[in-house]
């Protein structure tokens, strides 16, 4: 990256270097960033991006919970944004939420304020940049389908706001329609209008679904969640399991024996256990029923030499 050092005396954000992506992703495993940036703020993340070389790959983090890099790192530089683009606040029904604000807050935030809707937020362990970007959802309901407006900053760092219809959205995909002014970007901030309604229900059923998730997923060992989309018509766990793969083993990582979709790290995984455990069950379910399993985790960054 071929910045001058007065260039980046400019920014007010945090600079960090060979940065372990193990602290920074739910699995707990995995390679260094070659940079990694924690801004100070909206503004001052816009004016880092606007310094970057084009050419310099980008990947934006919240809470890591879907994503693995690869042992040999990434090569590039990781944007940290949790902590940082933390703004909630209500507009009448809807509530403003940065990229940085762990869903769960925002379930919360909505029951508190005597809104109804947001409770299934509260099943998802990432933050509101990440449900954006993939559509996330649980027990019947997905983030976009509360979307009024979302918020993005473009490879030019300039802060945009498009509205729901300016995208294409489908199970666990999200994608920007063509426009004159599209082209590489990040959500940084979304206005989700929810139902008025009472916070006691709210906060009842928040309860009722994280029992739920307790005791149908493996929470007591380090995970990114459901590692496959469900196909048409079927489950991704209940295939796994058909194929006899619940507590397969490599290194480290393993299938769980309590749910089948969830591959978790007892221990002393590296991100090359969990990648293979992944390539594993996408052979033995196309093997078996002919059925391509598409992940629903990111994978990025080098095979280790």
């Amino acid at each position: 990256m071929n910045m001058a050092e007065p260039v980046l005396a400019n920014l007010r954000g945090r600079w960090l270097t060979d940065e372990p992506m193990s602290r920074h992703v739910s699995w707990r495993a995995g390679g260094r960033a070659q940079r990694a940036y924690v801004p100070a703020d909206l503004d001052d993340l816009a004016a880092m991006v606007r310094v970057m070389p084009r050419a310099e790959a980008m990947l934006f983090v919240g809470l890591g919970s879907n994503l693995l890099v690869r042992d040999g790192g990434y090569r590039g530089t990781v944007v940290l944004t949790h902590g940082v683009l933390n703004d909630v606040r209500l507009e009448g029904h809807a509530i403003h939420a940065g990229a940085g604000v762990a869903s769960p807050k925002v379930a919360r935030f909505a029951a508190t304020h005597q809104l109804t809707g947001a409770e299934f937020l509260a099943g998802i362990p990432g933050t509101i940049g990440g449900a954006l970007a993939m559509n996330a959802g649980c027990y019947g309901a997905e983030t976009w389908q509360f979307v009024r407006e979302a918020c993005v900053l473009g490879r030019d760092g300039v802060v945009r706001r498009r509205a729901r219809d300016a995208y294409e959205i489908g199970y666990r995909r999200v994608a920007l329609r063509e426009l004159p002014d599209a082209g590489e970007e990040w959500f940084v901030a979304a206005t989700f209008q929810f139902c008025a309604g009472r916070g006691d229900d709210a906060r009842a059923r928040i309860k009722s679904l994280l029992a739920r998730r307790i005791a149908t997923q493996p929470l007591n060992l380090p995970n990114a969640g459901s590692v496959f989309r469900n196909p048409p018509g079927d489950f991704a766990a209940r295939l796994i399991d058909a194929c006899g793969l619940k507590g397969r083993r490599r290194g480290g990582a393993l299938i769980s024996e309590k749910h089948a979709n969830f591959i978790v790290n007892a221990g002393t995984a590296v991100a090359a256990d969990i990648e293979s455990l992944i390539d594993e069950a996408q052979a033995r379910v196309l093997e078996r029923f002919g059925i391509v399993l598409e992940r629903e985790v990111r994978i990025v960054g080098e095979v280790l030499a």
